[in-house]
């Protein structure tokens, strides 16, 4: 069996163990499949930056199911794999209708657009995802997809990558401004599919509000995640998340940005003007304190937030990963401290603006910070992650002397092949941008598995009122075991929580 068909096969066992996990261990809230029913969740969130006031504090709540009726929108030049750069426009209507603008660009900046794709369609909210918590389901219905291009060299471009099936009966029509029909009713999904579009992002859906202490109020969509894998895309049922828009009546001030999405047609693209653009022109600093801005989830069912610390002068890193049972990350399950040393590398020539670096991870430690998951790692066999044993809620262990963890698909020492980019954000605070990880769990080992789109942004803490660790470590990502923490049977879930954990990354280095 090749390669790829290989992972795809894993991670096909993955998600059906994953199904069979959940429904395992799902508690009440998760037997709600009907949209009549409303759960929703909050929490008083505080990233660990010390310079925060207290009016600074922000309370994040989420129902379920979501309320999506509005017009929903990019607040920056997204990046997605391949890499493709884009900005989005979604309206939501009672009716369940929606419509749809995609405004693709050849330039990292958003400056040089390229064409644009109208979609329309209906959207009907399902159940509460039994797979990803705190996520509602739902199936989506295409009844049109149009597209223009905006000049002859994208529509060249356009052309070049797709079959002449597709070309000759369809996009040899093209003239730049005019709307072509790509699919309706009555026509295939051929061409869409060969250009590798897909709206199953539509299929997981997230709303959060943010209030915050000053009285904004700030709302963001949250839809599914786009496959890392060009050929996996059009068919992948997601579990994660993308960036998230932002209500077009309750979003973050100023941005310009958003005024410029909101007011664009199929015809009239945005086009960021580059005094606008928040990427650095500098290059790329790392030194200093970097935080989670909020909750984030990955695929595969992963509640986390991450802190950086670099020290450029030692070439030194460390990261600590604070894994979570639930979508607000309330419930912590454990704690990753990784640590080791990084090299910048070349700028980017795939995705404009970032750099590239290579990260080793030497030293990773482990802390339980509940019985469920000292239980579980207590289980592991002698010699594969720490002291079998010797785990204990709030005791930090090291796994250099076993060379990882294998229920956690840890292995040291690790090399990965990583892709960093530095923006400002509407209020000119740095944000750091970190490669984002394949979606079939493996690791970025090899400079051709090297990140083309990023995760959810880093901000920086100040410097000066915050104190370095004691060690130091670099970009490392983990794969969180799902404990439930407030269910019954909770023995019967350890061992189920393990094989399962064993299974979907018993080929993951890291």
């Amino acid at each position: 069996m090749s390669k790829g068909r290989s992972a795809h096969a894993l991670g096909g066992v993955c998600l059906i163990w994953q199904v069979v996990l959940m429904a395992a261990t799902r508690s009440k809230v998760w037997e709600v499949p009907t949209t009549s029913s409303n759960f929703s969740e909050s929490l008083q969130w505080q990233p660990h930056c010390h310079y925060r006031h207290h009016q600074d504090r922000v309370t994040i709540t989420a129902e379920i199911p979501p309320r999506l009726d509005g017009t929903w929108l990019s607040t920056r030049c997204e990046v997605r794999p391949g890499p493709e750069f884009l900005t989005r426009s979604y309206t939501f209507h009672p009716s369940r209708h929606f419509q749809a603008l995609q405004h693709y660009y050849a330039d990292s900046g958003c400056e040089n657009p390229a064409y644009s794709l109208a979609i329309r369609g209906r959207l009907r909210l399902r159940q509460a995802s039994w797979i990803t918590r705190g996520a509602t389901e739902a199936d989506h219905h295409l009844s049109g997809v149009a597209i223009v291009v905006h000049s002859l060299a994208a529509k060249q471009k356009l052309t070049s990558r797709l079959p002449p099936s597709c070309v000759g009966p369809s996009l040899a029509r093209l003239v730049p401004g005019r709307p072509l029909d790509l699919y309706n009713t009555r026509a295939g999904r051929g061409c869409l599919e060969a250009m590798g579009f897909t709206m199953m992002e539509l299929d997981l859906v997230r709303v959060e509000t943010q209030h915050h202490g000053h009285g904004e109020k700030i709302q963001e969509l949250f839809l599914g995640d786009i496959h890392t894998d060009w050929t996996q895309r059009t068919h992948y049922r997601p579990t994660g998340y993308q960036q998230p828009l932002q209500s077009a009546m309750h979003h973050i001030h100023p941005c310009l940005v958003c005024a410029l999405v909101y007011r664009s047609t199929e015809q009239r693209p945005p086009v960021i003007p580059r005094q606008t653009q928040t990427q650095t022109q500098t290059p790329i600093s790392l030194s200093g304190l970097w935080v989670s801005q909020q909750c984030e989830t990955r695929p595969t069912v992963l509640f986390l937030t991450r802190e950086f610390h670099f020290d450029p002068d030692q070439q030194a890193w460390e990261g600590i990963y604070r894994h979570y049972s639930d979508p607000l990350c309330s419930q912590n399950t454990f704690t990753l401290r990784a640590s080791g040393h990084y090299a910048q590398g070349n700028p980017s020539v795939k995705v404009p603006g970032a750099t590239e670096f290579v990260f080793k991870v030497t030293e990773v430690r482990v802390t339980a910070e509940d019985e469920s998951t000292a239980k579980l790692l207590n289980r592991t066999k002698p010699g594969k992650c720490g002291q079998a044993g010797e785990w204990k809620v709030g005791e930090e262990q090291g796994l250099s002397a076993t060379h990882g963890c294998t229920v956690l698909g840890i292995k040291l020492p690790h090399k990965e092949y990583e892709l960093f980019k530095v923006e400002l954000d509407h209020r000119r605070h740095p944000l750091l941008y970190v490669g984002e990880r394949p979606t079939d769990g493996s690791s970025p080992d090899r400079p051709m598995r090297r990140a083309t789109s990023f995760q959810a942004p880093l901000k920086l803490c100040s410097g000066t009122e915050t104190q370095p660790p004691s060690r130091y470590g670099s970009g490392f990502k983990s794969k969180q075991v799902q404990v439930d923490t407030n269910g019954t049977g909770r023995v019967t879930q350890i061992l189920l929580v393990v094989f399962g954990s064993a299974l979907c990354s018993w080929n993951l280095v890291f």
